[in-house]
């Protein structure tokens, strides 16, 4: 049971701070909140400083392969520990020409995220499965003279261009399938098919199948249309 004497006297030092006293009291509170997270913005920017000063990287020329500049990139941002954060900035900054038009275009939520900042540089830059696709098909040149270099590389390039994360060997051989399919088809069919970028072999044959169709049917059509005409 709470003392009546205890609960009297401290009702009597409520009534007696007045509203200066609480004032102070608040003002007080609120001081100790602001300092602590000064100190704690303090803190951080004194880790991002140390990050991004540790993060030396040279700024991309025109010479640089784009793609090669932008995996080198991440493995040097990996390398120093820089927060990736500051991923999609210090990216945005070291790029040049269409890269960096692709960086200054974007919108500013999606400029501050790494992922959307590569995908639209990349994007700009054609940098896609046809990119290696052509890559992989073309000869490569005479600089390439170690047979496993060569290897590694058909590889690598097969691996960008048909298999993206959790494709299975059955979507790899379709993609293998497909190119050959449009390779051997004639020579009109495989511009009528290539134009729509097919995504499997199924959608190449429906095309091919729709444009030979279309073949037998129209000179028929001409054909009877000419022998409508009568001769004056």
């Amino acid at each position: 049971m709470e003392n009546p004497d205890l609960a009297t006297y401290a009702n009597m030092q409520a009534l007696a701070m007045g509203p200066a006293d609480v004032l102070g009291q608040n003002l007080q509170l609120l001081t100790q909140i602001l300092s602590s997270q000064q100190q704690m913005l303090d803190q951080q920017q004194d880790w991002r400083q140390h990050s991004l000063a540790s993060f030396k990287m040279p700024k991309m020329t025109k010479e640089d392969d784009p793609e090669a500049y932008i995996e080198a990139f991440e493995w040097h941002a990996l390398m120093t520990g820089l927060d990736k954060r500051y991923w999609a900035s210090q990216l945005g900054a070291l790029v040049v020409g269409k890269a960096q038009a692709a960086y200054w275009a974007l919108l500013r939520e999606d400029a501050l995220d790494y992922e959307p900042v590569k995908e639209a540089i990349l994007y700009r830059l054609e940098i896609n499965p046809e990119h290696y696709r052509h890559r992989f098909r073309a000869k490569k040149g005479h600089e390439i003279r170690q047979l496993r270099v060569l290897l590694q590389l058909l590889r690598d390039l097969l691996d960008k261009w048909v298999s993206p994360a959790g494709q299975d060997r059955e979507v790899l051989a379709d993609q293998i399938v497909l190119e050959q399919f449009q390779n051997d088809l004639e020579e009109r069919i495989q511009r009528w098919v290539r134009q729509h970028t097919p995504q499997n072999c199924e959608e190449a044959l429906r095309l091919a199948e729709a444009f030979a169709a279309s073949e037998s049917y129209y000179p028929r059509e001409r054909k009877n249309q000419g022998s409508s005409v009568v001769a004056p």
